[in-house]
């Protein structure tokens, strides 16, 4: 009896399917890959043959597509919001202690999972039918990834079983468990290719791949751990719509656990804490959430975080290593960092040969030498530091034990050094006869929020200050094609571009313009309170220190810089140099003091996620109110999102209103 085209594909998709679970799911692979490998190229041209055969669950959905250029944006339906987190016993009292007050209810019900070490990303589903995945992203707007997601072997193509939602978006993480991920890269090695550092990178990088088909090769698995957007009826508890998630087909952790009050929690945490080296994958910490729907409503969100949930983050990991040596950097401002070259240590998730010493004064506090076997920590992204020493080991033999001594020139154009009083950073005075200021210097008045050179990057700025195309920030606006055209990797097209770049960039505004300059400590809200108060660059150039420090978010400090780099006669040259290049703006526009917040000076601080704080102190602007950066006696409001740190605490010691972006959002509406 003959198979018809339509049964064939119907049994080899079912064959495909079983034997898949049993090898990625099971770990229990019931047949030779070559089996596997032959019924997929039987399914493969038969589809091909007969294109009306795939289906949307079809394994051969999972191979990868062609290419993209570029990956489109998507804006989310509802923002994917980050969580707060909390590093001790006390933080999560504080957070018990906040839902149980809103609430009005402390037999709080609360779902724990573990933190999974990956990548944020939301899958839609239509009608059952998976039609898009992107990444977090800003959390309003991601990258459009569905093609790399369909290639992830337990992310359904289809959901299974009743009453899927007719839209429904789920959210999860996407990582590469340890033992995939060190087999992907033992069969790197004996490729003699390149190996990945950790699965978080690896998992991250195959994502984002243009070519699909490359992802489809990396051992990536999925985690659903929340939902987004949903049309249509769910349970009324975060474990049941997980639990329902799964019923559907969408993995999910079996390590989820519902407990009830704050000390299960913590007993939760310490458990699974105990178990992170044996678990099948990275965690960094554990993720509560209050586990009542109707309870995650009213507690609502703050910025970008809920108030029902919060990310209990693991200690910092820190482990031993022997210092070998000490290598200076030259900052913009002149600032010498010594660096410390260690050897080669596994630490955080990726492998650490160089920390910070901050500085002679951490150093010195350290009590630290070349030679000495020292404690490096790694605390997610943030750059390695050295703790301590270890004080049994003080004696290391390669190289000897010796002090670590600053150079008394700079490392890079032999100017001499200087410690300014009250300070614990020693400088180049070289200033932009010192190459590594200049090309730092250069970036920074190419920079978005200063000339906005676009094109101009960093590599780009090496070549033309070492090759002495630019000697000074006057000296972009001297470039010519031919000579833009003559560097490496630049041809006759990105030259023009870069031209009319430059080009474009002389017309500026005051505010920008001195911001660009690069003067210590003086940001976007100092500059543009100088703009406001002098007008005229003249003006400020020729002002006393005691004028300086009458202008709002100026202190005696900042005023002494300003002073300083205005009383360089190199600095002189360089701004009249510009003015001759054709850099101009228009005059500045006086605040007419008029509207609702007239006389009121707000600071604005922490991330905000209905607006950019650029865009918030516009608004406040536009209502009559002044702007400064730093917190002092003459603030009237903070507006402080999460992570306002120094300035909202010095806020509340001097006991300025604060609020936060809800209630300003809600001043918003009633002034507008």
């Amino acid at each position: 009896m003959t198979t018809l085209p339509i049964e064939e594909a119907a049994a080899l998709r079912a064959k495909i399917l079983a034997w898949a679970e049993a090898y990625f799911e099971r770990d229990a692979p019931v047949v030779p890959d070559a089996d596997y490998d032959q019924a997929m190229k039987q399914l493969e041209a038969l589809e091909r043959e007969f294109p009306d055969l795939v289906t949307p669950d079809s394994p051969t959905q999972r191979v990868g597509a062609a290419p993209l250029s570029e990956f489109e944006s998507v804006e989310h339906r509802l923002p994917m919001l980050s969580l707060d987190n909390a590093f001790s016993t006390d933080d999560m009292d504080d957070f018990h202690r906040r839902v149980t007050e809103r609430l009005g209810d402390g037999d709080v019900s609360y779902c724990c999972e573990p933190k999974l070490d990956g990548v944020a990303v939301s899958v839609v589903y239509e009608h059952g039918a998976l039609v898009l995945a992107a990444t977090r992203g800003d959390g309003t707007c991601g990258e459009n990834i569905t093609a790399n997601v369909r290639t992830i072997s337990n992310v359904p193509l289809m959901l299974s079983g009743g009453g899927v939602p007719p839209y429904l978006e789920v959210r999860g993480e996407v990582v590469i468990p340890r033992d995939a991920f060190e087999r992907m890269n033992a069969q790197a090695r004996a490729a003699n290719e390149k190996v990945f550092v950790n699965p978080r990178n690896a998992a991250a990088g195959s994502l984002r791949q243009l070519d699909s088909r490359i992802t489809a090769r990396r051992p990536l698995a999925f985690t659903a751990y929340s939902i987004g957007a949903v049309e249509g009826d769910l349970p009324a508890a975060h474990d049941a719509i997980l639990q329902r998630l799964s019923e559907w087909g969408l993995p999910i952790s079996e390590y989820m656990q519902t407990v009830s009050g704050i000390v299960a929690c913590d007993d939760y945490y310490e458990a699974l804490a105990g178990q992170r080296d044996t678990l099948p994958f990275d965690i960094d910490g554990i993720v509560f959430k209050v586990n009542g729907m109707a309870e995650q409503e009213r507690l609502g969100c703050v910025s970008r975080a809920p108030r029902w949930a919060i990310a209990r983050k693991f200690p910092a990991q820190e482990v031993s290593t022997q210092l070998l040596g000490v290598d200076f950097q030259v900052g913009r401002t002149g600032a010498i960092t010594p660096v410390a070259r260690l050897q080669p240590v596994f630490v955080g998730g990726v492998t650490v040969s160089n920390a910070t010493l901050h500085n002679a004064d951490e150093i010195e506090r350290l009590g630290v030498q070349v030679g000495d076997t020292v404690v490096v920590r790694r605390a997610g992204d943030v750059i390695p530091q050295i703790v301590s020493v270890v004080e049994d080991n003080t004696s290391g033999s390669s190289p000897e034990r010796a002090p670590i001594v600053f150079p008394g020139q700079c490392p890079d154009c032999g100017s001499y050094v200087a410690r300014e009083e009250g300070e614990a950073v020693i400088r180049c005075v070289g200033g932009m006869a010192c190459g590594a200021q200049l090309k730092a210097v250069v970036r920074h008045f190419a920079s978005r929020k200063a000339m906005d050179i676009e094109g101009l990057g960093d590599k780009l700025i090496d070549q033309l200050v070492d090759d002495g195309l630019v000697r000074s920030v006057a000296d972009v606006f001297r470039l010519s094609q031919a000579q833009l055209a003559a560097l490496e990797r630049m041809g006759d097209k990105s030259s023009e571009n870069l031209l009319a770049s430059i080009q474009l960039s002389r017309s500026t505004t005051l505010p920008k313009f001195i911001y660009a300059l690069g003067i210590r400590e003086v940001g976007e809200a100092t500059a543009r309170a100088l703009a406001n108060y002098f007008l005229e660059m003249d003006a400020l150039l020729a002002a006393s220190t005691d004028l300086l420090e009458g202008v709002d978010d100026v202190g005696p400090i900042v005023a002494r810089h300003i002073r300083g780099f205005a009383s360089d006669e190199r600095n002189q040259h360089v701004i009249a140099d510009l003015l001759a290049l054709g850099v101009n703006w228009p005059p500045v526009a006086v605040d007419s003091g008029e509207g609702p917040l007239a006389g009121a000076t707000w600071v604005v601080t922490g991330k905000l996620e209905s607006m950019s704080r650029g865009d918030a102190e516009q608004r406040l602007r536009a209502l009559g109110a002044k702007t400064a950066s730093s917190v002092s006696a003459k603030t009237s409001t903070v507006l402080a999102g999460p992570g306002a740190g120094s300035k909202r605490k010095k806020a509340e010691e001097l006991g300025i209103s604060i609020v936060d972006e809800t209630e300003w959002l809600a001043m918003l509406e009633e002034m507008e």
